[in-house]
C-alpha cells in the first residue's frame, strides 16, 4: 500500500468533514449565545432539499446554496422563537424541530429522487497551490464551499476571541444577566447566533446534495447533524479544534469507504458505523476527560433568561 492511499484518504476527510463543519461551526455559534440546538440535523435536512430544489429550477448552485441557508435560518428563527421568547424546553423544541425538518423535507422532495442536476459545484484547482506535493493534493484540489471554510474557521475565531461584538456573545452565554447590565441586549444577540447557525446547517446540507453527493435521497444527512453536535463538544467550543475534529470525523468515515473498495474481509454494516461508534467513543472520553478540567461550555447554555428575574 503506498502513499497514495493515504493522500486520498486524507483528501476524502476534507471533503466528507466539510458538512460537518459548517453545521458545527453553526452550532458552536449557538451554544457560545447560550442556546443549545438540537434541531441541527432537521435544518440540515430542509437546506439539503431546498438547495436542491433551487438548483434543479435554476441551473445555479449558488442560488441553491442560498435557498438552502434561507431555510435553515427559517427554521432556526423558529428554534429561537420557541426557546427565547416563549421559553420552552430547548432540547425539546430543538428535536420537534428535526422531527419536523426531516418530514417537510421527505414530503417536498418526493419527486426530486433520482432527478438530475443540470449544475454541481466541482473541483477548481488554486494554481500553484495545487501543485505542491501532498499538501495540494489533499488541501488545494477542492470545490468552492471547502474553501470558504478555510476563511469562515479563523474569521469565526476571531470574531470571538478577538472583537467587540463576539466577547458580547460570549458574554451572552457565560452570564446572560450581567451582560444584559451593561447594555447587551441577551435575546436580540441569542436571535442572531441561533439564525446564523441555522443558516450554516442549512449550507451544510446543501454541499450534501450540491458537492458531495449531487443526488437527493431521503434523510440523506444520515445523522450527521447529530455528529456536529458531538463535534462541538469534542472542540471545547472552540472553531479552530471545530475544523480539526471534522476533518477527523471525516476522515474516518472516508477510511471505511476506501476499505470497502479495496475489499477487505469486514462486514459493510460495521463500517458504516465507523463514524457512530468513533462519535460514542470520543465523548465518553470527553466527558471522563470533564470531570478534572473545565472544558469551555459556556455557563448559561439551554438556561433561559428573564430580565425581570434578575
Amino acid at each position: 500500500m503506498d502513499y497514495t492511499f493515504y493522500v486520498a484518504i486524507l483528501t476524502a476527510a476534507i471533503t466528507a468533514g466539510t458538512p460537518l463543519l459548517y453545521a458545527a461551526l453553526g452550532e458552536l455559534l449557538a451554544e457560545r449565545a447560550g442556546v443549545l440546538n438540537l434541531g441541527v440535523e432537521g435544518m440540515m435536512l430542509v437546506g439539503a432539499v431546498a438547495g436542491f430544489m433551487t438548483t434543479a429550477a435554476t441551473a445555479n448552485p449558488w442560488l441553491g446554496v442560498a435557498s438552502a441557508m434561507l431555510a435553515g435560518g427559517a427554521l432556526a428563527v423558529v428554534h429561537a422563537f420557541l426557546s427565547i421568547t416563549m421559553r420552552a424546553n430547548q432540547v425539546v423544541a430543538g428535536l420537534a424541530l428535526t422531527i419536523f425538518g426531516t418530514g417537510i423535507s421527505s414530503l417536498v422532495g418526493r419527486r426530486f429522487i433520482g432527478v438530475p442536476l443540470p449544475a454541481t459545484f466541482s473541483g477548481i484547482p488554486i494554481p500553484f497551490l495545487s501543485e505542491l506535493p501532498i499538501i495540494g493534493t489533499v488541501f488545494f484540489r477542492h470545490d468552492p464551499l471547502v474553501y470558504l471554510t478555510y476563511l469562515l474557521v479563523p474569521l469565526f475565531w476571531v470574531f470571538l476571541y478577538w472583537t467587540r461584538v463576539g466577547q458580547n456573545v460570549v458574554a451572552v452565554g457565560e452570564d446572560p444577566a450581567a451582560a444584559d447590565a451593561v447594555g447587551i441586549n441577551v435575546n436580540l444577540v441569542r436571535y442572531i447566533c441561533v439564525t446564523i447557525g441555522g443558516m450554516l446547517a442549512g449550507l451544510a446540507g446543501a454541499y450534501l446534495t450540491l458537492a458531495l453527493a449531487p443526488v437527493w435521497l431521503d434523510g440523506m444527512t444520515a445523522g450527521r447533524g447529530w455528529i456536529a453536535i458531538a463535534l462541538v463538544i469534542f472542540a471545547t467550543w472552540n472553531p479552530l479544534r471545530a475544523m480539526f475534529g471534522a476533518y477527523l470525523f471525516g476522515g474516518v468515515a472516508a477510511l471505511g469507504f476506501r476499505i470497502q473498495i479495496l475489499g477487505w474481509p469486514i462486514s459493510p454494516f460495521y463500517l458504516q458505523m465507523m463514524p457512530y461508534i468513533f462519535t460514542i467513543l470520543v465523548l465518553i472520553f470527553v466527558t471522563y476527560q470533564g470531570r478534572s478540567r473545565k472544558l469551555g461550555a459556556p455557563a448559561a447554555l439551554g438556561l433561559h433568561y428573564d430580565r425581570e428575574d434578575r
